[in-house]
């Protein structure tokens, strides 16, 4: 099995790629140096006889001088023959030249050109000395035959010596290349390796890991993001904690309420008619509150993993919230709250209703637990735009600006003391955060230390 991952491994796979491209390389340039060389050559060498012919064509000189000169200059073997069949040869002892040669069919081509009565013919051939092909130029000027030769493939000594050592070459090369590329794809996939064995260590929850950089722009990037999933599942784990540990508190005072104030019920006061009223007030109280609790928990669970389906539907905003208002009557005559209404006449949107309306509840309620003195809640909904801008406001001791970014959490914990007026669970906000999120509204809160809070979405008409 090690073996198996080993061959799948990117180090493995980084190697190959790299050797291979390499080794594809190299074949490229045997393959060039074959055929695109050797083309390139013949072109080459065909040009240069051309402007011979030219310049000896052209040119005022002695033929004899223009000759030895181009024969040179040009690397090739050049015969000049006048009419009494006397011949000048010239750079003829070159390797490869046929000229200087006791060739059967150079001198076949040589006489028959001399009696024909062409100006000019070119003629290849095959030299079997070099194994190369070759090419001669006749043409006559003045009184004077002459003959150009030239090999079309490179036939110097330097070259066969290059071919023959060719082999090594390539063997060499890739030695060099498999080196290379080992280092390459430790340099690459070393980091990788890292990160994966510290983002094991990162699922058994150790969350002190730094993630390695090396220069590398992917690898650095994803460094950081994973450094900043350290940091978030950090915090989750956190508030998983703190949210199991409240759970846990907050179901046990009304459940030890209860089990208490029974005990009180069956061992003394089920005597006095009026002390077990209360009590039994109590443990209602206490039960109610333990309901909440569960509601809240079962309805933020439902919320968060889309089992809970919504229904849109256009409604009138203002309606639903004039009826809201009235179910807390009760509180503007007891308890004395001053809810006050900024509304227009109508507000058409389309959302679930019930679960609108259970946002509007829930932050009320975060309003009434935390307005000031004066007892004041105000509510507002205003045109803005293309949307209607709800917002509901309290005259508390405000937010601190550094707390705003975690109310939304559950459980979270704040400084400041309220009042409990309205039974509360804690995880209002975090409802209200799920239910607006999962409509797509734009929400939040604004807050003054010492002047209240106010928190606000938007509702898209």
């Amino acid at each position: 099995m090690k073996i198996k991952s080993k061959f799948k491994s990117i180090e493995f796979k980084t190697l190959i790629f790299i050797l291979l491209f390499n080794i594809g390389i190299i074949l490229m340039l045997c393959l060039c140096e074959q055929i695109l060389f050797n083309q390139l050559y013949k072109s080459y060498q065909i040009s240069k006889l051309n402007d011979a012919v030219k310049e000896f064509q052209n040119s005022q000189n002695d033929v004899y001088i223009l000759a030895e000169k181009l024969a040179y200059e040009n690397e090739v073997c050049i015969s000049v023959i006048d009419d009494n069949y006397v011949s000048y040869n010239y750079n003829t002892l070159q390797r490869g030249c046929l000229l200087n040669k006791n060739n059967d069919k150079v001198n076949k081509i040589i006489t028959n050109f001399i009696s024909s009565e062409s100006i000019n013919e070119n003629y290849r051939l095959y030299n079997s000395e070099t194994k190369t092909q070759g090419i001669i130029y006749a043409f006559k000027t003045d009184d004077k035959n002459i003959f150009i030769y030239s090999n079309l493939e490179n036939s110097s000594a330097f070259v066969h010596l290059l071919r023959g050592q060719m082999v090594y070459f390539i063997f060499l090369i890739i030695i060099i290349s498999v080196i290379i590329s080992f280092y390459l794809a430790n340099k690459i996939t070393k980091p990788i390796r890292e990160i994966t064995k510290k983002t094991k260590k990162l699922g058994e929850r150790c969350y002190n890991v730094e993630f390695p950089k090396n220069g590398i722009l992917e690898i650095d990037e994803l460094s950081e993001t994973l450094e900043e999933v350290q940091k978030e599942l950090s915090k989750s784990d956190e508030i998983k904690r703190d949210l199991m540990a409240n759970v846990s508190h907050d179901l046990k005072t009304p459940l030890t309420m209860i089990k208490a104030y029974a005990e009180m019920i069956k061992d003394i006061s089920y005597k006095d008619r009026e002390k077990m009223n209360e009590h039994l007030n109590i443990i209602m109280e206490e039960s109610d509150r333990l309901t909440l609790l569960v509601n809240d928990i079962l309805e933020l669970s439902k919320t968060q993993s889309n089992s809970n389906m919504y229904n849109y539907e256009e409604y009138d905003l203002v309606k639903e919230i004039k009826k809201i208002i009235k179910r807390y009557n009760v509180m503007k005559e007891v308890e004395k709250y001053n809810f006050v209404l900024e509304l227009p006449k109508k507000a058409i949107i389309k959302a679930d209703k019930n679960k609108i309306n259970q946002v509007i509840y829930n932050l009320l309620n975060n309003a009434i637990n935390y307005t000031g003195d004066d007892k004041i809640v105000k509510i507002r909904v205003t045109k803005k735009d293309n949307s209607y801008l709800v917002e509901i406001i309290d005259t508390g001791k405000g937010i601190k600006k550094e707390e705003i970014t975690y109310i939304w959490d559950k459980y979270y914990k704040n400084e400041k003391k309220h009042k409990r007026n309205v039974v509360s669970t804690g995880l209002g906000l975090s409802i209200v955060k799920e239910i607006l999120n999962k409509h797509n509204f734009e929400y939040g809160v604004t807050s003054k230390v010492g002047k209240g809070s106010t928190f606000y979405f938007k509702i898209d008409i």
